[in-house]
């Protein structure tokens, strides 16, 4: 992991517009495979992953991994 690491918002731009300003990054997916492929192409540095409920559903069974970023869910 870099010495900076980032946080990324994966999942519906409509729902997470407002994070790019508090320096996120905005990973836009609107369909299941949308957020699989996004998932799976997270730059190294990314440490911390907020998740539209939609995107935290489609990737179930995922998240397991203990090299995984940590994710947060957002509320429905």
């Amino acid at each position: 992991m870099s010495a900076r690491a980032v946080i990324a918002a994966l999942g519906a731009p409509e729902i997470l517009a407002g994070y790019e300003l508090a320096g996120a990054r905005l990973v836009p997916a609107k369909t299941d495979e949308d957020v699989r492929q996004a998932w799976f192409a997270l730059p190294e540095d990314t440490a911390v992953v907020l998740l539209t409920a939609d995107a935290a559903a489609a990737l179930a069974g995922h998240l397991d991994n203990a090299a995984a970023p940590l994710t947060v869910a957002l509320p429905a």
